[in-house]
């Protein structure tokens, strides 16, 4: 029988409780012991104690299971001389990690025993999908990928979470969104290693798999260059500590995300090179802006592209792409005349200056497909006006429909995959400038769904498939508005009604008084 407002499966339909013979104590699952009676085999009747379980409740956790099907029995609970065991060396370092936290030994690939916990990889499909068991006290975590079995161990870690119990039953569980992000502005703001590897940490316990590093902008590089070491700002973090971070996410099969953006927001490369700096008709320079009629712009991106990519070994790239300002003039080509002329020779007489920059983002592509990436630009980068096509393995990263020349969500939906950073609920910009102001995490549990791209409305149905997920972003634009302590407990509630919705764009089951009591009791 299928509760389906609670995902609660009852295992047989309604039976007789399992009866067992007691051995001290209350009840694991929270409700009281019953007192039964059974006949001897001579007839005579005697009273004898023996303990009813309930049928168990569902794992209470951020995210919620998707689906888990009840059981009677005692569930699990970490005690001494229980093990975390492996049936492949490959979960080595889910094992340990899993180990350590619960204050268990790792005990390898040992075969289980009582009150052991067991991962392994079984079954195909779906990589973040896990199958997770209590019975018999043990524990058993299955999935077809490493990371379904690391999420499994983050359902089992916030189950027993300040003493508490597994309940007994099985969980099946996995994502609604393939693409589940937190994106960090460390360009604006300076931001230390160890706060990152803090919430790199939070990220893997709620299940995310992206970290986007915006480390390049306007008011600072913030990360150590060997091509470019001129451009560095005095604040940034050397390799090594990047190296840490990237391998702490790995461990959490979180992959960091890098955007170096262009041709906007470029203003510490143009401090060290202020040859490449865009300037209109009349000489004035353009703050941010490099003139993309120069090869040694392109060059010294490139160059930087080239160098990160190594620095960063994920799969994913972010190639910026927003607010060039040369197209937010009344008239682009009479205000920037070398760019409107490096068009025509490059795309023929028609061509304009949006084709130009439609142009260097595809060049960028190029440089980053040759290193096996694949790449999101924002939304206000792919261009109405433009007669070239941004490449048609772009995916859209949707963050405004407030862009000159605004197009609703659905043009980009048409062939083109989307990832949600819609700047109504999704934008956490320090000290609030202009009409942003801090996202609350009961907003986004109520109102806001994937498929919500643009203000508060959703797109139709039929493009969910097309939309990858979604990501929470902070920008560091008054970088002195917070601390970064400030920052870390004002995105917390955030980023757990984010998690949820990203896991199961559903209505929750919980209320959001509910839901924010179970933060504060998992910590």
């Amino acid at each position: 029988m299928l509760l389906a407002t609670t995902g609660i499966v009852v295992a047989g339909g309604v039976a007789a409780a399992v009866t067992l013979w007691p051995s001290g104590g209350g009840s694991p699952n929270g409700a009281g012991a019953s007192v039964g009676t059974s006949a001897a085999s001579t007839g005579s009747a005697r009273s004898v104690p023996s303990r009813s379980y309930p049928l168990s409740q569902p794992p209470r956790t951020i995210p919620a299971v998707s689906r888990f099907t009840a059981a009677r029995g005692p569930g699990w609970r970490p005690a001494s001389g229980h093990r975390v065991v492996v049936d492949n060396a490959q979960l080595a370092d889910e094992g340990r990690l899993l180990a350590g936290e619960l204050g268990m030994a790792y005990g390898g690939q040992t075969g289980a025993g009582a009150g052991d916990v067991e991962l392994g990889l079984a079954g195909s499909g779906n990589q973040e999908s896990y199958t997770l068991t209590v019975t018999n006290g043990r524990v058993k975590i299955t999935g077809p990928g490493e990371a379904g079995v690391f999420y499994g161990t983050r359902t089992l870690k916030q189950e027993v979470r300040g003493g508490g119990t597994a309940p007994e039953g099985v969980v099946n569980d996995a994502p609604a969104k393939p693409r589940r992000g937190f994106m960090l502005d460390i360009a604006r703001k300076y931001y230390t290693a160890g706060w990152i590897e803090d919430r790199i940490r939070e990220l893997g316990d709620l299940k995310y798999n992206e970290l986007g590093l915006h480390f390049s902008d306007d008011q600072g590089f913030r990360i150590e260059s060997s091509s470019h070491p001129e451009i560095v700002s005095k604040q940034h973090l050397s390799k090594a500590e990047v190296k840490r971070i990237v391998d702490l996410a790995a461990s959490r099969h979180i992959t960091v995300v890098p955007e170096i953006d262009s041709p906007g927001h470029l203003g510490a490369v143009i401090a060290a090179h202020p040859e490449i700096q865009l300037r209109n008709a009349s000489g004035v320079a353009t703050r941010g802006a490099v003139d993309i009629s120069k090869p040694a712009a392109a060059k010294i991106v490139d160059d930087l592209l080239g160098e990160f990519s190594g620095v960063f070994p994920g799969a994913y790239w972010h190639l910026g792409g927003d607010e060039y300002l040369a197209l937010m003039a009344r008239n682009p080509a009479a205000s920037y005349p070398q760019l409107a002329a490096a068009a025509r020779a490059r795309f023929g007489p028609k061509a304009g200056v949006a084709d130009l920059a439609t142009g260097w983002l595809n060049d960028r592509a190029n440089v980053m497909r040759a290193h096996g990436r694949t790449m999101r630009a924002w939304n206000d980068g792919f261009y109405r006006s433009s007669s070239v096509q941004p490449a048609g393995d772009l995916q859209a990263a949707y963050w405004t429909g407030k862009e000159l020349g605004a197009r609703p969500p659905t043009d980009y939906l048409a062939g083109r995959k989307v990832i949600n950073y819609n700047d109504e609920y999704l934008y956490y910009v320090l000290g609030q400038p202009q009409t942003f102001v801090y996202p609350t995490g009961q907003r986004i549990y109520e109102q806001w769904t994937p498929r919500v791209l643009r203000g508060t409305t959703a797109v139709p149905a039929r493009y969910d498939g097309q939309i990858l997920g979604g990501v929470f972003a902070v920008w560091s634009d008054r970088p002195n508005a917070q601390t970064q302590d400030q920052v870390a407990a004002g995105i917390r509630m955030p980023l757990r009604a984010t998690a949820q919705k990203l896991w199961d764009s559903r209505t929750p089951s919980l209320s959001w008084t509910q839901f924010r009591a179970l933060a504060g009791r998992l910590g």
